[in-house]
């Protein structure tokens, strides 16, 4: 029914950049907030950065001043500019936004996730 599909991830020197990507379809009414998890190997998924509808952004301490979220709201799409990037940000990126389905009178919110993509970093 919705669907998040993310691109962007790769392989990155430290100190590189790297631009995700995550595009939303479906049978959509609403996108609100959107953000970006990340999980790394032996460790429990943990929010990087979110985004309201309305372009209020919010970030993990870890990853603040390198990375800056963005949407395209006629796009349905979330972006995440990861710069300066370091070995302890390599990790599977996760896409997550909470969509409202349904129609006018009847209104159905909830969250959906992507199939992750990952970030590798190394020299």
């Amino acid at each position: 029914q919705v669907q998040l599909v993310e691109s962007g991830g790769g392989l990155v020197q430290p100190g590189g950049s790297l631009r995700l990507s995550c595009a939303a379809s479906g049978t959509i009414l609403k996108i609100n907030a959107m953000g970006w998890y990340r999980q790394a190997p032996g460790k429990q998924r943990e929010l990087v950065a979110t985004i309201t509808s309305g372009g209020r952004a919010n970030y993990a301490d870890s990853v603040k001043g390198r990375f800056t979220i963005s949407r395209d709201n006629a796009e349905s799409t979330v972006y995440m500019q990861m710069n300066g990037l370091k070995p302890d940000d390599a990790a599977v990126y996760y896409c997550n936004a909470d969509v409202s389905t349904g129609s006018s009178t009847f209104v159905f919110t909830q969250t959906y996730w992507g199939q992750g993509t990952q970030v590798t970093v190394s020299s």
